[in-house]
Order: structure tokens, then sequence, then C-alpha cells
């Protein structure tokens, strides 16, 4: 089973939405095959990192070249200059920066999308855009109507900055913010932390910058709840307005206890915009990690079917 290589992009610039030049981190699977069918481009939540998609990027690198990316401000990627760009404009233009590098490394490749939650909605602003063709979309756990007390969930750890004296500590407090997970072995829970922790002066650190957590903040911290619905609202609507503007088949997942995605909302996505097609898995909240076998075969099914 090959290793990935972690590989960088200079992203940014006077023309991107966060300004400064800076390195964009990916993690790239080579295809086993001797030609690859295309490009599977994998995209993580909001507080993880490239490497959450290990485990379905050895099923698909059989067939396809997987890159998993560390979006701006986690794992190995750059921090930003003004916390204020860690926002979806500023990740969709470096992932439509990426995928111009793969498609100038192999003119015309085809390329697939992998997202979960945060990473959903970068595929949403990005497949709406018909330059883009992404052949394939699939949304993890995520739609254009996102549960405000979800929201407030994960306000309550995002951005904090513990330091734990050993790694188990680190990885307990890990599996502890990430019940909506579901079940996993240890060792699964070991292989989901340890990309997300670094080791400094003795002591066990999240990964990834705190500042992240910023516009989140700024955008959940209202107390007036009429002003928080305004809010909503405006998103929602700007976001069924790309998911209705997206042409790729696309495939939606759910945790069954997810509180973030109700079944309403994935209901309506699959009556209108690309008609996506459902599957929802029991035992699982927020979200999927896309390591249990029958979550990976439901990615890999709807990748490989012709």
């Amino acid at each position: 089973m090959p290793a990935p290589q972690l590989q960088h992009l200079t992203v940014g610039g006077a023309a991107a939405a966060s300004g400064e030049p800076r390195r964009l981190a990916y993690w790239d699977w080579p295809c086993e095959a001797a030609e690859a069918s295309g490009v599977v481009l994998c995209v993580h939540g909001l507080s993880r990192q490239g490497r959450d998609f290990d485990a379905l990027a050895r099923m698909l690198c059989q067939r396809s070249r997987v890159i998993a990316v560390d979006v701006a401000g986690r794992g190995h990627s750059d921090w930003l200059a003004d916390p204020m760009a860690y926002q979806i404009p500023t990740y969709a233009a470096d992932m439509a920066a990426l995928v111009a590098h793969l498609r100038a490394e192999t003119p015309d490749v085809s390329i697939d999308w992998v997202g979960t939650s945060m990473g959903g909605l970068i595929g949403m602003a990005l497949a709406a855009q018909p330059q883009m063709a992404l052949r394939r979309l699939v949304l993890n756990d995520v739609g254009p109507v996102i549960q405000w007390e979800a929201l407030q969930r994960i306000g309550t750890y995002l951005g904090q900055n513990p330091s734990f004296d050993s790694e188990a500590a680190a990885v307990a407090y890990l599996a502890s913010i990430s019940a909506g997970f579901g079940p996993h072995s240890p060792e699964q829970w070991r292989d989901l932390s340890l990309p997300l922790l670094r080791e400094r002066d003795g002591r066990w650190w999240l990964h990834y910058d705190p500042a992240i957590a910023m516009p989140f903040k700024a955008m959940t911290a209202t107390a007036d709840a009429a002003a928080a619905r305004q809010i909503v609202q405006a998103g929602e609507a700007a976001l069924w307005g790309l998911f209705d503007a997206i042409r790729s088949p696309t495939l939606l997942l759910r945790g069954a206890q997810s509180d973030l995605l109700t079944p309403e909302t994935a209901t309506l996505m699959t009556q209108r915009g690309p008609h996506a097609r459902l599957v929802t898995f029991d035992g699982v909240g927020h979200a999927p990690t896309l390591v249990a076998d029958d979550q990976v075969a439901a990615v890999r099914d709807f990748l490989w079917a012709s």
C-alpha cells in the first residue's frame, strides 16, 4: 500500500481572498493502477485535517489519485495573517487554485470531490461554478440549512488551545469532543487523532491556528435571537442558490443522529438542485468519519459507478 506524500502549493497573492502568498499543504496518494481514472479531492471539516481521509484514500487509490488537503490554518498548511479571512471564500479560492494546478499537471483530468462538513460547503461553492466541471460530488453531513444549535455546540471547543501532558490524554480529549463520529476502536480514535496533534516541549497541542475560530465566533456570538435568525436565513438563501446551481451527480451522506443536517433538509436536497442520492448511517451523528467499511463502500460505489 503506497504512503501519501506531503506536497505544497503556493496560493494567495494580491488577487486572492486572503491576500498574502502562502503554502497550501496536501497529501498526495498515488494511484496503484497503471492509469489513474482521475483525481479524488478530499476536504475535511472545520477543525480537522487531510489525514482524516486515510481509510477512504487506501480504497480509492486502487483506481484514482487521491488528494487530501490541509485547509489553511490546519495541519501543515500556513496560517493566515488576517484571522478574519478564515472563511469559505478564502478556502474556495485556494481549492480553485489547487484544481487548476492538478489540471495543469494532467490536462482534462476528471476531478471528484469528497467534502466533510465545511469541506462540503467548499465543494458546493466550487461545484456551482460550471468552469470547475467537477465530475461527481460527495457531501458528507452538510447542506444549505445548518442548525444554529450545532454551530453553538461547535463553538464551545473551536479555537481552544489546550495542551496535554501525554499523547493518550490528547487523544482522549479529541474523542470526547467528537462523540458524534460514532463508535470507533481505540486504534481508529488514535489514527484519527494523532495527525491533529503536535508535540512541543514535552506537551501535546492541537495542530491548528486557534484563530480559525474568530470568524465563526463573530457569527455565533450574538445573543439577539432575531439577529441570529437573520444571519441564518441569509446564509441559507445563499447556500440553496449554490446547491440549486450544481449539475454534478451528487451523493449526500448523513449521520442518522446528526445535529447539523436534519432529515428534512436532507430530503429537500434529494428533490432539488442535483437531486442528491441520500445514504444515512445509523448510530452516527455529525459527521461520519468515512472509516467504517459501510461508509467507505458508499463513497466507493458512487464514485466507481459507470
